[in-house]
């Protein structure tokens, strides 16, 4: 194909992983065809990134825990991924533009979304709107540098869960994160709660039978994404996901040994588990 043997390409604003290509679903192939076959290099470039964008979309489709951020400011929003997987331990994606943040609010399951309003290629207003239209009820946190009464009435008639009118604090801004994950899972409360065992969601502690239990925080990011799905099996694939984001296959054989140091320090001498080990599946966490 002619396009491809131009001089000096680029993808610069396009970063390609081979690895999620040959991931390709079937329905894309359509797509790459009708837009390579108007036979220039940049329109191959953006028909291979939309081929990347929906295998990132097939691979967290059943993850939880993750967060959305679209902002076209990149400093801003690596400031807020870093802070919420430091601070939170989400799994964090970012896009870039308004276009490519709807695809992925519209083809995978985010627990909540960041939404910068002045966003290039579609505006941020016009990303809420067709994705309340399109059905989501994906919690939406609007970013905006507007706070004028009018602006505000307009985000929340659209289908806006909540906002922040910037320069913000990161701190306010993870707690309205989290409040926002828990309503959307009917928790409105930061403490889960499962039998004798609470995990409080905000200072990330957790007590047994009323005494504290002290965990490294790989394992407190284990048990509260169980706790999150109490009675659910959890796969170990979609536990390293949640811990992992994307680099999950290297640490495959890690999530045993957190496992192992949740049931010594949770179980002392009880002779139940908590959680409890389905072969060939995963895990569960129940009373």
């Amino acid at each position: 194909m002619d396009c491809l043997t131009c001089e000096n390409p680029t993808t610069e604003h396009w970063p390609l992983d081979s690895s999620l290509l040959e991931l390709a679903l079937p329905k894309w192939i359509t797509l790459i065809h009708g837009i390579a076959s108007l036979n220039t290099f940049p329109h191959l470039q953006f028909a291979l990134r939309l081929i990347e964008i929906g295998c990132l979309g097939w691979r967290i489709g059943k993850a939880k825990l993750r967060v959305l951020i679209v902002e076209d400011e990149p400093r801003l929003a690596e400031n807020i991924a870093r802070s919420l997987r430091e601070n939170a331990g989400y799994a964090v994606d970012i896009a870039p533009d308004g276009l490519e943040g709807l695809f992925l609010a519209e083809s995978s399951d985010y627990d909540t979304v960041l939404l910068d309003l002045m966003l290039p290629k579609l505006d941020g207003l016009e990303v809420l709107k067709r994705l309340r239209k399109s059905g989501s009820h994906t919690p939406v946190l609007i970013l905006t540098a507007r706070d004028e009464k009018e602006s505000v009435v307009t985000l929340l008639n659209a289908g806006a869960d909540d906002y922040l009118t910037k320069p913000f604090d990161l701190g306010e801004l993870l707690a309205r994160t989290k409040a926002l994950i828990r309503r959307g899972k009917g928790q409105p409360s930061p403490v889960l709660a499962i039998g004798d065992l609470e995990l409080n969601t905000v200072s990330r502690s957790v007590q047994r039978g009323g005494k504290s239990v002290t965990l490294t925080a790989m394992e407190y990011r284990v048990l509260e994404y169980l706790a999150h799905r109490p009675g659910a099996v959890v796969s170990k694939t979609e536990l390293l996901e949640h811990l992992y984001d994307y680099n999950w296959e290297k640490f495959s054989n890690v999530i045993e040994v957190y496992v192992s140091g949740l049931r010594r320090k949770l179980e002392g001498s009880r002779s139940r588990q908590l959680i409890q080990t389905i072969r060939g599946q995963g895990y569960i966490l129940q009373e």
